[in-house]
């Protein structure tokens, strides 16, 4: 069975992309939407990323960023993947010809499998907690709203941390976990030994579906 993956978000300083990847994450996000407290440029980002090792995968998050900029950020990090947060077609997502995430804002009554039809071509669908704006402003969605059979990988998120990760793990079985507010001490500054904690439980989740699958 393959082990969820594990995406930080948010990183703004080197001591938290070490962190991130000392405790085993498989990808770090940047977030480029410049009213976000966590906001970075593509040149602070370039230089956060320098620290990444292979196989761990920088992500750079936009929100209806205009063609110039996601095209700057893209120079400054080239093998970075691209996680579309705003109001962006399937168009708009595929226009650069890169792996792409599309985040989906989970409320009831919203049809996820319809969405996923529409953005057939992403890597997978993030699931985040519909609030006002943009992001899931660190809140829970209900998870009882994912339907069983969607189409595409998803990777869960949502105001997750250490005390749930391993519930939303062994409930939805998602490709991947996705982490910001969870993890810090204050907005933008992350907490190395809740990054740690986070992981282990995400390991745990996944140590605990490998027993049930064998039993």
């Amino acid at each position: 069975m393959s082990r969820t993956r594990i995406k930080i978000c948010g990183l703004t300083r080197e001591a938290d992309v070490l962190a991130a990847v000392a405790a085993g994450a498989d990808a770090v996000g940047f977030v480029f939407y410049a009213k976000s407290a966590r906001f970075v440029s593509p040149a602070r980002a370039a230089e956060l990323a320098r620290l990444l090792p292979p196989f761990v995968t920088p992500v750079g998050l936009f929100v209806n960023a205009s063609e110039a900029e996601v095209q700057a950020a893209l120079a400054a990090l080239p093998n970075m993947l691209l996680q579309f947060h705003g109001d962006e077609s399937a168009a708009d997502c595929e226009r650069y010809g890169r792996p792409y995430l599309r985040a989906a804002r989970m409320e009831p009554g919203f049809d996820l499998l319809d969405y996923a039809q529409q953005f057939s071509t992403a890597q997978a669908i993030l699931l985040d907690a519909h609030v006002e704006g943009y992001g899931g402003g660190g809140k829970v969605f209900d998870w009882s709203l994912i339907p069983k059979n969607v189409p595409s990988p998803v990777v869960l998120s949502g105001g997750l941390h250490a005390g749930n990760v391993l519930t939303g793990v062994l409930q939805v079985r998602p490709t991947a976990v996705d982490v910001s507010s969870g993890v810090e001490q204050a907005k933008g500054l992350k907490d190395a030994a809740l990054i740690q904690q986070f992981c282990a439980a995400v390991r745990e989740a996944d140590a605990e579906m490998a027993r049930q699958n064998c039993a």
